[in-house]
This record gives C-alpha cells, structure tokens and sequence, in this order.
C-alpha cells in the first residue's frame, strides 16, 4: 500500500496543476476579500510549490498583515511531532510501542493500577481510556502556571479510566501529554528541546516552536473570535489559551515549515518507512493512526492532523501515494479545517 509514496528528491511534478491552482484563487480569493479567512494557505507536490496565499491580519490591534512567514498557532498538530519523536526513540530500541507506560510514567503522575494497564501504543492510538487535561482546574487556574510538561501534573492527577484501554477509541489530551513524560524520561532530554533537534532542525523548520505567549515573539499571529457583544466585535484569544504548546498541543508553525514537515516524513528523513506505516495505519478503525488522522476516501490515501481552539484552526494534508500537501492555518475559529477540506476534494479531482 505504501510502496509507492516515498519522493525522489528534486523530482519535478508530473503536472503543473494549471487548473488546480485556478480553481484554488477561485476558492480563496473571495473568502479572503470578505475577511471569512485569515491566515495563510499552501498547496504542493514535493518539493515543488504549486500555490500560496496570505491575507488578513496578524494583528487588528496594529492593523499588520498576515504574510507567508507568519506564525500561528497549532492547536492539536503538535500531536504529530509528539508521535514522530516517539517513532524516533522506537526506533533507537530505547522503548517499544508495546511497553505499559508504567515504565516511564511514576505515581506522581497516576496510580500504577492505571499505568500498568495502558500502554505506549494506547496513548499514541488514542485507545487509553485517558481524558484531557483541560479541565475545570486549567480554566479555573492561571495560565502563568502551565510552561513545562512536569507543569501539568496536577491537572493529571486523580484521571480514571473510562473504559478497558484498546476497547475503544477516545481522543485524549492528557495520552498525549504524558508520552511527553516518557520522551523526556527516555531521551533525558526537555520536551521541547527533544523535538526542536530531533524534528525542526532536521525537518528544516526554522518558524515552528512552542512559543511563549508572553514573549515579544516576532511574526506571531493573535487568535480572533467573533463576539457580538464586543464592540470592535472581536475579541483576542490571549487570556484562553495555553501560554506555551506542548505534546498535545499549543505550538506555532508556518504554512512553509508544514510543506518542510511533510516532506521530510515523505522522505524518510525523520522516521523509516516502518514507522510510518505504524503512524498511518488506522489502528482503531476510527480514522486515525499514531498522531496522525487517516483517510481513504475515493481510494485517495490522505493523512494529517487538524488543530482548532478559540481564535485559531488549522490543518495539514498530505497524499503519501502522489506527494501533494496541504496546509492551511487561520487565527479564525473555524476557518481553515472547511477550506482545507474544498482543497482537499480538488486535489482529488486533480488526480482523477
């Protein structure tokens, strides 16, 4: 099935994409003039950019515009680099995707009557039974206090169970959370200083990281909400969000940095064709693998991952069988998981 998804290097594309990239201005064009998206979009095959596009604002504060370099945030797609990193130390024969997380995940954490039952391949499958750490105890507590991985202890602590892990697939934050623990436990290195090495750099992705939202970080685009009862009829994320990503998310990329991203997997370049197939195959028949969505529609393989939080959406395609990309990121609530999906089918339609 995967045989025939690894990129040569340099290849141009078969097909320019005439009509796909005319028919993508169609589709963006005017959402951009009726400021229904903001943010940035990308279309590729390999290495070869076929369409790119930036429009609205980065901030409304300043009235600065979006550009192709922009940062924004993630949301969830950090779940991507999390499940890579694993890969990684998998491959390295430090850990296995069979392992109970007890081995790396203390009491301090959870009770060893819940780590014992769950394992590496539960969290990264979304299988475990975890929950999300987003809880009343976050919204209710200050954002100053959550900037480490070691930070979210407490909003672990006291999770249960909801059902047998492997019975059923059940998205879990607080899964992805805690195989940053056991990243960090097994490469002895800090979480984010484990994925900046071993992923951005090698990835050549110089505008992705878990940014500090109280830093004066440049060409960092600030999430917006409609809000009636606003009078600009806007409000800004700020105050909602994590003030730093992490392993379930929270992090910043650009459109150009995901392409990068992609291509590296596509290549080989961050994990063997091994693991891929382990992070694209639907473990759980729920449509996704280990940190990565999958699809099979139309017999068209596409796999990615979408983030979404107050104020930001954003999503990442990639067809591992024809080496198109698509990535979209928007500081709107829910503006670039719709459009990702129209590309998507033109994409398809392209490969009719």
């Amino acid at each position: 099935m995967w045989g025939a998804y690894v990129l040569l290097s340099g290849t141009a594309p078969k097909n320019t994409g005439t009509t796909l990239v005319e028919e993508s201005k169609a589709l963006v064009n005017p959402l951009c003039e009726k400021d229904a998206f903001s943010g940035t979009v990308l279309i590729a095959k390999g290495k070869e950019i076929l369409y790119e596009k930036a429009c609205g604002e980065a901030s409304k504060r300043f009235h600065v515009k979006n550009k192709l370099d922009t940062k924004f945030n993630l949301g969830s797609m950090n779940k991507m680099f999390t499940a890579v990193a694993i890969m990684q130390l998998s491959e390295q024969e430090l850990l296995a995707v069979s392992d109970p997380i007890s081995k790396y995940v203390d009491e301090s954490w959870l009770p060893k009557t819940i780590t014992s039952q769950v394992t590496i391949h539960h969290l990264l499958s979304h299988t475990s039974g975890l929950g999300s750490y987003f809880n009343r105890k976050y919204w209710n507590s200050s954002r100053q206090l959550y900037r480490k991985v070691e930070d979210f202890k407490p909003l672990v602590q006291g999770d249960q169970l909801a059902f047998t892990p492997g019975d059923r697939f059940q998205y879990s934050n607080t899964g992805m959370l805690l195989l940053g623990v056991i990243i960090e436990k097994v490469s002895g290195k800090d979480y984010f200083a484990y994925v900046r090495e071993n992923i951005f750099e090698k990835a050549q992705m110089p505008n992705t990281d878990a940014y500090e939202m109280d830093h004066p970080v440049e060409n960092l685009a600030i999430g917006y909400s409609p809000s009636k009862s606003n009078p600009y009829g806007w409000e800004n994320n700020l105050y909602k969000h994590v003030i730093k990503g992490g392993p379930a998310g929270g992090g910043f990329s650009t459109v150009r940095d995901l392409h990068s991203f992609a291509n590296a997997l596509l290549n080989e370049k961050l994990v063997s064709k091994a693991s891929l197939e382990l992070l694209w195959t639907d473990h759980s028949k729920s449509g996704y693998g280990y940190g990565f969505g999958t699809r099979a529609d139309s017999k068209v393989m596409v796999v990615g991952h979408s983030g979404g939080f107050p104020g930001l959406n954003a999503n990442l395609d990639i067809f591992p069988e024809s080496g198109y990309i698509i990535a979209v990121m928007s500081n709107y609530d829910e503006a670039a998981s719709p459009l990702a999906r129209k590309l998507n089918k033109l994409v398809k339609k392209e490969l009719k």
